[in-house]
């Protein structure tokens, strides 16, 4: 079971120290029972930490976790018990990642640890979400229902890679054949050409000598070109581990012209499908928000949606922290208000969802339509720019040879 060092507010007084917990929200909801309220939750990392965190470096893809889910709940329906499910799971497996990961819960079961404990020591394959939503179904007895909640969650989520994927897949194929493309021209093509045109002394129109010159500087600077790209990408991944700098990246995305409009839609959409399935597994309101900001996928939403649950934890409903938050459309304040007052949050954040994932689908085929002919003017431009460079002197040839 990992191990949370945390710190509390009890009245006036705030206190700290370090507990043993299936996952930070299990921690949170235990503080709140005896009254505390948590400040702070994190993870502290141990060196020798068994199995699970020697597969953290391994991954187990979202289509094999959606299978997983889809099995234990048919396994949980039919009477079976947790720890042979899970045995006969890792056995059937077909990935050795998974099997070694099942095996190490079923080993934790075995040894009268709960199920969503021995989940939390597999962060890299099971998320927080997905331990909690674990944790409610154990407690209440009902494990088939939270797995098939899980996994319903889990194909709308691939359902939307798979949609940004299509969109993008055509403009990235493109944009990577265009590199490769300049790079071999200006290293092994213009040079033997500015070779054949150096022969004959004439003068060159502008457009030629504009690609010789980039050609030369490729040539005699293309070590240099590739530190400074490898630097980039370290300092990059570097900056991406601080979580100032990650806010910020974060925050600049959702203000790109299109993009961002269409990212905010996916994060929305995350949102309200996770926060509606931690609200139907019973989750309570602000544990419920806890998990579902670290799902959302963007640490500045992420931020917004822990700064709701402070508010609720003050008393405010939960459509007033939801306005003053900034995210959502009027449409869907207005849906999470009936909700509110109806008792059917969970419904209406699910129609939210749909809502959202049309308008993702409608954005992502006008972003498709509309690089299509940017990306084809592109390369248009290209092609007639390198065509007069090398061969408006090709046509003067023969002049300056007579």
């Amino acid at each position: 079971m990992p191990e949370f060092s945390y710190s509390a507010r009890s009245g006036d007084a705030r206190i700290s120290g370090k507990r043993l917990a299936g996952s930070a929200s299990m921690l949170a909801a235990e503080l709140s029972r005896e009254g505390l309220i948590p400040l702070t939750i994190d993870p502290i990392q141990q060196a020798g930490r068994r199995i699970g965190a020697q597969l953290a470096r391994r991954s187990v893809s979202l289509s094999e976790l959606i299978v997983f889910s889809h099995q234990m709940a048919s396994l949980a329906k039919a009477g079976i018990s947790i720890v042979k499910a899970v045995h006969t799971l890792a056995e059937s497996s077909k990935n050795p990642t998974m099997a070694d990961t099942l095996t190490d819960v079923a080993a934790g079961l075995e040894a009268g640890l709960d199920f969503a404990s021995c989940l939390g020591r597999h962060r890299s394959t099971f998320s927080e979400l997905y331990i909690n939503v674990v944790h409610i179904g154990e407690n209440t007895g009902r494990m088939d229902d939270a797995f098939q909640r899980i996994a319903k969650y889990l194909e709308l989520e691939r359902e939307t890679r798979r949609r940004i994927q299509a969109a993008t897949r055509y403009p990235m194929f493109v944009l990577c054949a265009i590199s490769v493309a300049i790079v071999v021209l200006n290293i092994f093509v213009i040079p033997a050409f500015a070779t054949v045109f150096s022969k004959y002394g004439a003068a060159l129109p502008w457009q030629t000598q504009a690609i010789i010159a980039v050609s030369d500087f490729f040539v005699a600077y293309w070590h240099v070109l590739g530190l400074l790209l490898v630097v980039a990408l370290v300092a990059a991944i570097r900056s991406m581990r601080n979580a100032k700098f990650r806010i910020l990246w974060h925050q600049w995305q959702l203000r790109i012209p299109i993009l961002g409009s269409i990212l905010e839609r996916i994060y929305l959409t995350r949102f309200c499908q996770s926060f509606a399935m931690v609200s139907r597994s019973g989750v309570p309101i602000v544990q419920g928000l806890h998990v579902v900001s670290r799902a959302v996928g963007n640490d500045f939403m992420a931020g917004r949606i822990d700064e709701m649950r402070v508010s609720i934890e003050r008393g405010e409903s939960i459509t007033a922290t939801a306005r003053s938050a900034q995210l959502f459309s009027p449409v869907v304040l207005q849906m999470m208000a009936v909700g509110e007052e109806t008792g059917t949050m969970d419904d209406l954040l699910e129609q939210a969802a749909s809502f959202y994932e049309e308008e993702v689908e409608y954005e992502l085929k006008g972003l498709t339509d509309a690089l299509e002919p940017l990306l084809i003017i592109g390369i248009a431009i290209l092609v007639l720019f390198m065509a007069l460079g090398v061969f408006l002197p090709l046509w003067d040839l023969n002049s300056v040879a007579h």
